[in-house]
């Protein structure tokens, strides 16, 4: 295994806790993991926001909250008031779901016009991230979805929510070269292991959502010590 290209692996975890049964203590529990592993951010859903930006303050761990999770199916009007607010209640980025249906009838155009509508109502200094879930997503589409993501002024486009199929790294390969080093890849869905981890980073991923995030930094600690 390469570990040249795992160094500084917990800074590009997003480790998250996104399933709805999520509890404050199990969001107690994550934000107590990310001081210890220093982990880059947790994604959480809104809820949870102004709760994890007292447990966070001065820790460097930065939080991500989420907006039209996970179908992509609400109305933009309902998904910028959510990524504004989630800011205000101390988000530092937003992972927002696209409207699927219309990648996956090729409207590629809407779906850029709702993520700058997004876009420009976030201050500059927050990160946008747009979820196309790429496993629903032909090649062109995904070359198509990373355009509107680029066209619509976010900084990462993102595999997929991990709630309809894991990502792969034929996918973050294929957004990688899409991206032409405008936007960055996030990979996220299923990553459970280190050698999924190095795969991904390889294929062009600079940051993984995980909910596995402690257990990889426990075995990457095993391999460094065999």
């Amino acid at each position: 295994m390469n570990n040249d290209i795992l160094k500084d692996l917990n800074l590009k975890f997003d480790h998250a806790a996104l399933k709805s049964n999520v509890t404050e203590k199990d969001i107690i529990k994550i934000c107590l993991e990310a001081v210890e592993y220093k982990f880059f951010a947790i994604a959480i859903n809104p809820t949870w926001v102004s709760i994890s930006k007292g447990m966070l303050h001065n820790t460097g761990v930065k939080i991500l909250s989420v907006c039209g999770f996970p179908l992509g199916a609400n109305t933009t009007d309902i998904k910028v008031k959510e990524a504004v607010q989630g800011v205000n209640d101390g988000a530092h980025e937003i992972d927002m779901v696209a409207n699927i249906g219309w990648l996956t009838a090729n409207n590629f155009k809407l779906a850029e016009k709702e993520i700058k509508s997004i876009r420009d109502a976030l201050p500059c200094n927050v990160i946008l991230k747009v979820i196309i879930e790429a496993g629903m997503l032909s090649n062109t589409q995904m070359i198509d979805a990373t355009k509107a993501v680029i066209n619509g002024g976010a900084q990462f486009v993102k595999t997929s929510t991990g709630f309809f199929g894991g990502a792969t790294p034929e996918q973050v390969k294929i957004l990688h070269q899409a991206s032409k080093g405008q936007i960055e890849v996030k990979a996220s869905g299923g990553i459970a292991t280190l050698e999924q981890c190095r795969a991904f980073i390889s294929a062009g991923a600079s940051r993984l959502g995980s909910s596995s995030s402690v257990s990889i930094m426990k075995e990457l600690k095993n391999c460094i010590n065999q």
